[in-house]
């Protein structure tokens, strides 16, 4: 995989780069819709591709267990499976490791699950979720990993970094050898862990660089910390990452997160956030988010945003679409969602042009001022 460095601001260390990976060129920064079961919910992949995004975000853990890579391969591979022509990345499973720690166990050799649909047991390696994913077709694949919660000891936190760097290096030995036939054109990207001690963060960061993968991501932020304490880890170990590389924040999705992130040189980012939202009545616009539901949307007729061009603020109104939210419809899910990753890919487009022209900083003051102190309702 090759990463170019288009332009940066002199003012901070936002950047705007081209990832040139095998479905086709990415422009960066970019925000991943997530499409965990090998569908971003409510959406089409015509939809994602009007709205313009090239990548998207599949869960290894979720598609090993339903419906399994086996029918999977014999579909011609993800993509086809889909009927995504463009660009995939696959979380590798560790979050799940992280998320659903009732139901499972954590040894040096890999980790023992209990799948949540059916009780049934499981063992996952990072030999395992290497082959997995490579049997998916990932265009970017992501080693297995092993994040501490917030709020870990240090004695904890210590054991599963020293686990998950174990397991890069196991990774990268399984991805050299399904590699070496030229087949599987994807790519692998390390993690740095280490909660939140700088020491820790500094040390996976410098294994990560070692390890020379084509990417690497930060993984172990939002996860119930401190916002305060989000933006000076991110910023303390953003600065150990090569410039050369693409950095990749796991897991986030406010404006807030990522306009921070894109200060900090930060390339990608993932996030249920927006489209999750979205299901529940939620929508995003210049002045915040609001929920559809409240009475004063009963009889408004003006566009969930007005200065949104997507379609469906050109086509529906915020009463039509608070009244099918009350009535249960589907279609209130899949307008929503549409404009909501809309409202998304426009920022980080319009951060893209901001950091281009030297005034990102700028650009990042005056949406947040906007966006925190507004009145959606207006």
């Amino acid at each position: 995989m090759r990463f170019s460095i288009t332009s940066r601001d002199k003012a901070c260390a936002a950047r705007t780069g081209i990832l040139h990976l095998p479905h086709c060129d990415v422009i960066t920064p970019v925000f991943m819709p997530v499409g965990t079961n090998g569908t971003v919910k409510a959406l089409t992949t015509d939809d994602l591709k009007e709205i313009g995004y090239n990548l998207i975000l599949s869960n290894t853990y979720h598609l090993y267990l339903r419906p399994g890579e086996e029918v999977i391969q014999k579909a011609g591979g993800l993509h086809k499976f889909i009927n995504w022509d463009r660009n995939i990345l696959t979380d590798s499973g560790g979050f799940q490791i992280f998320s659903l720690s009732a139901l499972r166990k954590i040894k040096p050799e890999g980790a023992w699950f209990q799948s949540h649909i059916d009780g049934s047991k499981h063992f996952i390696s990072p030999e395992k979720a290497v082959t997995i994913q490579a049997i998916l077709g990932s265009d970017i694949q992501m080693q297995l990993d092993y994040c501490s919660p917030w709020g870990a000891s240090r004695k904890e936190a210590e054991k599963a970094l020293a686990i998950t760097t174990e397991w890069l290096g196991r990774a990268k030995d399984k991805f050299e050898e399904v590699a070496a036939d030229g087949k599987y054109q994807g790519n692998l990207f390390s993690i740095v862990q280490g909660n939140f001690f700088n020491d820790l963060r500094k040390k996976s960061a410098e294994v990560c660089i070692e390890s020379n993968t084509p990417g690497i991501a930060i993984g172990g932020l939002s996860v119930g910390e401190p916002s305060e304490l989000f933006y000076e880890t991110l910023a303390y170990t953003a600065a150990f990452l090569p410039e050369e590389k693409p950095r990749y924040v796991m897991g986030i999705g406010t404006p807030e997160y990522i306009l921070n992130a894109i200060e900090q040189g930060i390339d990608m980012f993932d996030c249920v956030l927006f489209t999750r939202e979205a299901r529940n009545g939620r929508v995003y616009t210049h002045k915040g988010a609001f929920a559809l539901k409240k009475p004063e949307n009963t009889d408004d007729f003006s566009p969930i945003d007005k200065e949104c061009g997507c379609k469906i603020c050109r086509e529906y109104s915020r009463a039509y679409l608070r009244h099918l939210f009350k009535t249960g419809e589907i279609l209130c899910s899949m307008l929503a969602s549409y404009h909501n990753l809309y409202f998304i890919n426009e920022l980080i487009t319009n951060s893209r042009k901001a950091i281009q022209e030297g005034r990102f900083l700028e650009f990042k003051k005056d949406f947040l001022s906007r966006y925190t102190e507004g009145n959606a309702n207006e």
